[in-house]
């Protein structure tokens, strides 16, 4: 089944050129079936992008998925025009009336910034505290996953001596839980961000597991004991070009950057990187929606 979006999204035209199938409002309409609502929180500064590599990845189960877009109030995006915003996202003024059968909420580039000193944090910490009640589960990627940690679980992040970017292995720690049906042992993901959090902290917390982790990026993939949190603290939506496009445009404003690890073939940033990480990726979303989402939300919401 597709995902449901406006046909006027930029995405649309992205995915259907890749394939991936998309259904208008009308045609899901004439289906008898109840859809999955997905509200996602974009904080990245290029939404486009964040939209179709979400998108992608969402419109790849035999689930009907409902998709909305959520944005700060307290935070005007500057990589954004506003038209897209009004046409296509909405503020949780607007939703907190709803339940959620699963929510998205991105990474965004203040991970160096204290979190009480990020604009928005307020907002963010009430959005997530409504989501215990109103969401059957929630997917939290980089920041999002570093932000839900330290609000929901007490867990704080550290900055890194340099910034950890490049693709890395990663080991599969609990391979009975459902997240993680169909990985590998072993498996590759992207990471890009300034800081971590602590390995210690995660297996001390009793209400907290870790899935899995990796000897040079530190721990990847973190979900509650409940089942209601996940936590991806790297990319698994990165699209093939998204690190080197993060890459030159740092060395463009004269950041002194490492190359991403393991990433452009014999290290030569002239050459096209190998994507290691669609097929994981495409089962970790999968997973997440058939499992944490359509097996634990009601077909009613009372």
């Amino acid at each position: 089944m597709p995902i449901n979006i406006p046909r006027q999204l930029p995405a649309t035209e992205i995915l259907e050129k890749e394939n991936i199938f998309v259904m208008d409002v009308d045609r899901a309409h004439s289906q008898d079936i109840r859809p999955l609502n997905i509200l996602i929180l974009n904080l990245m500064p290029e939404k486009e992008k964040t939209e179709a590599q979400l998108l992608r990845l969402l419109g790849n189960t035999p689930l009907q998925v409902n998709v909305s877009f959520l944005y700060t109030a307290t935070h005007e995006s500057k990589n954004v025009s506003k038209s897209h915003l009004e046409q296509f996202y909405t503020t949780f003024e607007e939703v907190k009336h709803r339940r959620i059968d699963g929510m998205i909420i991105t990474g965004a580039p203040v991970e160096l910034m204290e979190f009480e000193d990020v604009n928005y944090w307020k907002e963010l910490e009430g959005i997530m505290d409504w989501a215990k009640t109103n969401v059957t589960s929630s997917l939290h990627i980089c920041w999002g996953a570093q932000a839900s940690l330290y609000h929901h679980f007490g867990i704080g992040k550290f900055e890194l001596p340099k910034k950890c970017s490049g693709i890395y292995k990663h080991t599969v720690i609990e391979p009975t839980v459902k997240l993680l049906r169909g990985f590998d042992d072993e498996f590759y993901a992207p990471v890009s961000r300034y800081t971590d959090v602590e390995v210690e902290a995660i297996l001390a917390h009793e209400e907290l597991m870790l899935l899995s982790s990796s000897e040079e990026a530190g721990p990847f993939l973190i979900m509650s004991k409940d089942e209601k949190q996940i936590m991806i603290t790297g990319h698994l939506e990165y699209d093939v070009h998204t690190l080197a496009e993060e890459y030159s445009r740092d060395v463009a404003k004269g950041i002194e950057i490492d190359m991403p690890k393991n990433y452009f073939p014999d290290n030569n940033p002239t050459k096209k990187p190998v994507n290691k990480w669609r097929s994981h990726a495409h089962l970790l979303f999968s997973n997440w929606l058939n499992y944490y989402v359509y097996q634990e939300t009601p077909y009613e919401w009372e």
